[in-house]
Parts: structure tokens; sequence; C-alpha cells
């Protein structure tokens, strides 16, 4: 693992394979970085976004694996600094707390996909691999009922830029009510 300014490695049929995985997660940061350089990668590591906004600022990877909550900020700022560094940057963005609304603007901030942790070296090896035009594999176990409706929710919490007044009126919902929701993980 480097920690100065990005290696590039071309993996031979001339596409540069530098990766910046940025995640504040030491044990996970640590694993996932040695089985990417295992899989022919120069990986750059960061665990805050003011230390990736720094890397990318010294130059943008060709990859990147971003997670979205982080103890300094959202990593949604880290996929959009990228991207206006360097266009063909394949990004993607991993988290815990997955929700519709952040995937939409994750993609939209120029990701190339969203996984949801726990995600393994492979998962997120393929999704950086894949070509734009190929699908993504089906879910093997798609969302219950109340986790479409907690993404709802989540949704439209999000297009009221997180007020809760304003989002418990749309959904003619008591706030307490949806601060509650809120308040709870995810259901499965």
């Amino acid at each position: 693992m480097t920690n100065a300014t990005i290696d590039r490695v071309d993996d031979g049929l001339g596409k540069e394979r530098s990766l910046l995985i940025v995640d504040d997660d030491r044990p996970f940061l640590a694993r996932l970085a040695r089985a990417m350089e295992g899989r022919g990668f120069a990986v750059e590591t960061a665990e805050t976004v003011e230390d990736a906004m720094a890397k990318v600022e010294a130059g943008a990877p060709a990859f990147a694996v971003v997670d979205m909550r982080l103890g300094d900020g959202n990593g949604l700022d880290v996929v959009s600094a990228i991207r206006e560094k360097r266009q063909d940057s394949r990004t993607i963005i991993l988290t815990g707390y997955g929700n519709i609304a952040t995937a939409v603007t994750a993609v939209k901030l120029g990701a190339v996909d969203y996984l949801s942790k726990p995600a393994d070296a492979d998962e997120i090896f393929t999704a950086l691999m894949r070509q734009p035009d190929e699908m993504a594999e089906p879910p093997e176990n798609p969302m219950s009922a109340d986790r479409v409706r907690w993404e709802h929710i989540q949704r439209v919490y999000e297009m009221c830029d997180r007020n809760v007044s304003e989002t418990a009126r749309r959904l003619n919902m008591h706030r307490r009510t949806l601060q509650r929701i809120l308040a709870k993980r995810a259901p499965r």
C-alpha cells in the first residue's frame, strides 16, 4: 500500500489500474487494500474526506471505492471531486446505510455502482471492472415490503433536504412517528 501519490500501474491493455479506497473502518480498509493489490491495482488509501480530497487533488485515480459516511463528511463529495478531475474514473460507493435516494445521488455524481456493506473484495472487483453496457446481477434476496416502505420514506426525506417536518407533511405522517422511523436501522 502506498501513501504518497497514486502509483500508475498499467493492466497490459492500456488501462491504468490506480485505485483510491476511502473508508474510516481501518481493518476493512487494510483488508480491501491488500485484496485489490493482489488483483493488480496500485492502491492508495484514505480514512477521511479531507485526506481523500488531497489525494484526488494530487492525482485522480482511474478507480475508486468510497464509503458513504465518513467521520468528517460525506463520501459523495469525494466522488464528485474525482469526477471533476477525471471523467473516465470508475467509482463505486460502499455504505452500511443504503437507500435508493443516496444511490441515485451517487450515480448522478458519477459513481458507476452502489454496494451495501458488508461487500467482499470479489463483489467490489466485479463492480469496478463491469463494462458500462453490462447489467448487474439481480439480487438473490429482493427487498421486503418493510424495506420498500423505508426506502420510500428515505427518498422523500432526502428530497425535502432532510427536513423532518416537511417530510412528515408530504407523507401525511405525524412528525414524531417519522422521527422514530428515521432513528431505526433499515429493515432487511
